[in-house]
């Protein structure tokens, strides 16, 4: 078994000649992507959608890192602020309507702790999953294997270890669960900043 049979088993791998071949793949359109006129938008899009093939209104800040793109899967809307990383050795899923602050960080990668293992090049890949209607604050760490669930929101600077439930607000390092989110939610802009009522109007036809 190769080792790029071995990294997609989610078993230990070493990145050899072969991986290094696909990720340079990768690195040729995140150059583009990175360097491409900010302004141009389009181009952006375009991009992004070689990037990350199946897509449906993704949108993209440059600049972004990854080491594959084809193990990222996003669904409708995606955006992704500037200065986000996916290391996408395992796979990455994220749903519908996901939004990611800046500086965002997500690792799917990791390497033994014993440093005699270490010290072997082996390493692994261990899938990480997104529901829908996720955002994740700046600065935000997601490990390997989490899976965060949907209409849930992750604040600034987490370091999220373990797994987040559906419909609730966490934080921290390691992240935590500090309230679910209620109807009562809908109407705030920002903590007790209530909407206007003109917005609050679009967001009672939205129901």
């Amino acid at each position: 078994m190769n080792n790029q049979e071995r990294r997609d088993l989610g078993m230990a791998y070493i990145a050899d000649e072969s991986v290094m071949e696909e990720q340079k793949v990768c690195r040729k359109i995140l150059h583009r992507l990175n360097t491409a006129d900010p302004s141009n938008f389009d181009e952006i899009g375009r991009i992004v959608k070689e990037l990350l093939g199946k897509s449906e209104q993704a949108c993209i800040n440059p600049p972004f890192y990854c080491d594959y793109g084809t193990h990222i899967e996003v669904g409708k809307n995606f955006f992704a602020n500037y200065n986000c990383t996916i290391i996408d050795v395992a796979k990455v899923t994220i749903g519908d309507n996901c939004q990611m602050a800046p500086n965002v960080a997500i690792y799917t990668a990791g390497h033994p702790v014993h440093p005699t293992a270490r010290n072997t090049l082996y390493e692994y890949g261990i899938e990480v999953t997104i529901g829908d209607n996720v955002w994740i604050g700046g600065n935000t760490v997601i490990l390997p294997g989490v899976h965060i669930g949907s209409n849930t929101v992750i604040g600034a600077g987490s370091v999220v270890s373990k797994d987040i439930p559906d419909w609730v607000v966490a934080v921290g390092n390691p992240c935590r669960v500090v309230r679910k989110i209620t109807e009562e939610d809908k109407k705030f802009l920002y903590k007790d900043r209530v909407f206007d009522d003109e917005v609050l109007d679009v967001i009672q036809r939205l129901e």
